[in-house]
């Protein structure tokens, strides 16, 4: 503790914890979320996760239909 510490009589405060880590699952295609419904990030996501890589330049009907022949 330093000189200062001790003449204030206080106590230093314990390291915060930091945050936990929270790992992304990746987005499934299930009847409460259809492809129409997703945004493009989510469709990029989704896209990944079985095995297409999109570009989010395109537009969203774009994308939906990328998907949706890779899945077909």
């Amino acid at each position: 503790m330093s000189k200062f510490g001790d003449l204030l009589g206080t106590t230093p405060k314990p390291a915060a914890k930091p945050a936990p880590v929270v790992e992304e699952t990746p987005v499934k295609e299930t009847a409460d979320a259809p492809l129409d419904s997703m945004s493009k990030k989510e469709l990029e996501d989704y896209g990944r996760s079985v095995g297409v890589e999109l570009d989010r330049r395109h537009s969203k009907k774009d994308l939906v239909k990328e998907i949706k022949e890779v899945l077909s």
